[in-house]
């Protein structure tokens, strides 16, 4: 029997390090030790990265995931708080990753799978889970970029759990004055994956409909 393996799991279960999403090299001086006065200035910047993620109440982008092995796929992701989001591959797509505030779901429409997990155990938890605590399992890694804010989340007593590192860029127009760009995120078995985003849009109508999947396992359709 077949198993699931689509490259949608690797969008949930799939992070590396800020410097690798970056493109910096790793003994970079500058990414690792920035001057002092570039740690002072970012002191607040992740009460900064909670306070934009709150105040996210919707969000469409265009987005272009890549994996370890390299393999890129497109789509567009849409989120709505609380705890709603969905990655979807398009229609010549045969999976869907989605969740409905509860539980994330990966399905696969050709092997007549789902997959679940609580929505705090994935790493894309620390976008949109409204009980995820960026702030007590996230911390700041330096960029070498004062435009750039970059925050690694993940939960040391609890590293099945995996992690991710959101990269943020100041920008005044968006929620909070930062607009996340990308994130990197890794699981427990080292899968690496990166998001890129593009075309964010923010406080658009955003039906909990869209939050919905047709289950492969039978003709009802139930909630994501």
């Amino acid at each position: 029997m077949k198993t699931l393996i689509s490259p949608a799991r690797t969008l949930v279960l799939g992070l590396g390090t800020a410097a690798l999403a970056l493109g910096l090299a790793p003994g970079n001086p500058a990414a690792l030790t920035p001057p002092a006065a570039a740690q002072s200035a970012q002191a607040g910047d992740l009460d900064r990265v909670v306070g934009a993620l709150r105040a996210i109440s919707t969000m469409k982008a265009d987005f272009t995931q890549t994996d370890r092995q390299g393999q890129t796929l497109r789509g567009t992701m849409t989120l709505k708080r609380p705890g709603k989001i969905r990655f979807d591959y398009g229609k010549a797509a045969n999976f869907l990753v989605i969740s409905n505030g509860k539980s994330l779901y990966v399905v696969d429409y050709e092997v007549k799978q789902v997959e679940r997990w609580p929505i705090g155990n994935s790493p894309l938890g620390a976008l949109f889970d409204p009980e995820k605590d960026v702030k007590r399992f996230g911390k700041l890694v330096p960029t070498g970029r004062p435009d750039v804010v970059s925050v690694e989340v993940r939960d040391p007593k609890k590293p099945e759990f995996g992690m991710i590192t959101m990269i943020f860029v100041r920008n005044a127009a968006a929620p909070g004055g930062l607009q996340l760009t990308h994130w990197v995120a890794l699981d427990a078995q080292n899968n690496r994956t990166r998001v890129q985003l593009a075309n964010q849009k923010y406080g658009v109508a955003v039906a909990d409909s869209t939050f919905t999947f047709k289950d492969p396992r039978s003709t009802a359709r139930r909630p994501g």
